[in-house]
């Protein structure tokens, strides 16, 4: 998938994810690939600092936690993560219904050219 696509839709991707469960970052990038059937191959230097940033902004939580054997640091939402992606999903469903209104091929009236 063309990097350029997510790119607006990150957010929105990482607290979907983290909605059913806190994740390591690796964890997180792994979800990813698997929820989207492989499609989403999204590199660490993209992931990391998006969630830095929504740390920053208060959707998420972290805490430094063991996980096998090794300390990694894992994420959660937080209650305004989760309104966050409400929006997201808001906003998401009016952007797909304007692009499809546009891409979806409409039936000519007979007799048009």
């Amino acid at each position: 998938m063309n990097p350029d696509a997510l790119r607006g839709h990150m957010d929105a991707l990482l607290l979907s994810v983290l909605e059913r469960e806190p994740l390591h970052g690796y964890a997180i990038i792994e979800a990813l690939q698997e929820r989207s059937g492989g499609a989403l191959n999204v590199p660490t230097g993209t992931v990391y600092p998006a969630l830095r940033r929504l740390e920053r902004t208060g959707c998420l939580e972290s805490a430094w936690d063991t996980v096998g054997g090794r300390k990694r640091r894992t994420y959660r939402l937080t209650d305004a993560g989760r309104r966050q992606l409400e929006g997201e999903r808001s906003a998401w469903q009016a952007f797909t219904s304007a692009i499809g209104s546009v891409l979806r091929p409409e039936a000519k009236p007979s007799g048009s050219a």
